[in-house]
């Protein structure tokens, strides 16, 4: 079993409420390897709302024998990202990295170290924002996971301003068809997520928040349902009666179009409903 890292906590409920969703969207997402190694990832979005058109490339390459990962990535945006990966190298479970951005328009530059370690039930990350104009800031987490059991911190820390920005706390428990997951985010924002595999065609999931600042409660409740090994649907809707629908099939092997709808209950007939569409294309 893999170390539990943060992203662990609440997992399982938040992919039955996020995966397979695309609404006001029309996404294009394709993979490939060559037999050298080299992984090509490029992708569009359109929005339909701003009517804005999206689109990255990326290539990536590993060199296993040193623990290498190298990858560039442009978007159309016209800004170039650049990371640098060395793993288990150094010694076993720690990784060092580097990732940095450039704006050739702007001249804007961005810089980051990242480390991260792994050990058994414990991981850390510690990252570095090595920005010249605000001064460095901190972002680490911690997650300690015991027979199902995961208990993660979260934090930002600002050096300029010697200010944490960010005081997250987690705990969660994870079983073969059953997890649950609790939050506090600054000392104000609350939640709650409980997922239970009903049985193994079938996915539910449950999720509340509450925030302290302005008493303000929400709720979702989401479902995934397989109808078979290559097609599925999904549905979810939360307090704000927003219904979310979505439908995927796998075509062939390496081709998969999710189509999905965001219907807003409380207004139906005013309009405003939103759809999706995304191709996914590997090989």
């Amino acid at each position: 079993m893999a170390p539990p890292t943060y992203k662990d906590l609440g997992k399982s409920a938040r992919d039955v409420f996020s995966n397979g969703y695309h609404f006001g969207l029309l996404k294009l997402d394709v993979k490939t390897k060559t037999d050298s190694g080299v992984e090509f990832s490029s992708g569009g979005v359109s929005n339909q709302d701003t009517g804005k058109v999206f689109a990255t490339l990326e290539t990536k390459y590993k060199i296993k024998e040193y623990g290498l990962t190298f990858s560039e990535k442009w978007n159309t945006d016209n800004t170039l990202a650049t990371d640098i990966t060395i793993a288990d190298k150094i010694f076993s479970g720690f990784s060092i990295g580097y990732s940095c951005t450039f704006s050739p328009q702007t001249g804007t530059k961005t810089g980051q170290l990242k480390t991260t370690y792994k050990h058994e039930n414990v991981s850390a990350t510690a990252d570095f924002d090595l920005s010249l104009s605000t001064g460095p800031l901190i972002n680490a987490t911690a997650v300690v996971g015991y027979q199902g059991w995961l208990a993660g911190y979260q934090a930002s820390f600002d050096s300029q301003r010697s200010k944490l920005t960010k005081n997250n706390f987690a705990l969660g428990f994870t079983a073969s068809d059953f997890a649950f997951h609790t939050s506090v985010d600054n000392g104000r924002e609350f939640g709650a997520s409980i997922y239970h595999k009903v049985k193994p065609d079938l996915e539910g999931a449950i999720n509340l928040a509450w925030n302290s600042s302005n008493n303000v409660t929400q709720f979702g409740l989401g479902t995934k349902y397989n109808l078979d090994n290559d097609a599925s649907v999904r549905a979810k809707v939360n307090s704000q009666l927003q219904i979310g629908l979505g439908y995927q099939q796998k075509l062939r092997e390496g081709v998969t179009l999710t189509l999905s709808t965001n219907i807003d209950g409380k207004n139906f007939s005013s309009g405003g409903h939103k759809i999706g569409l995304a191709l996914n294309l590997e090989a």
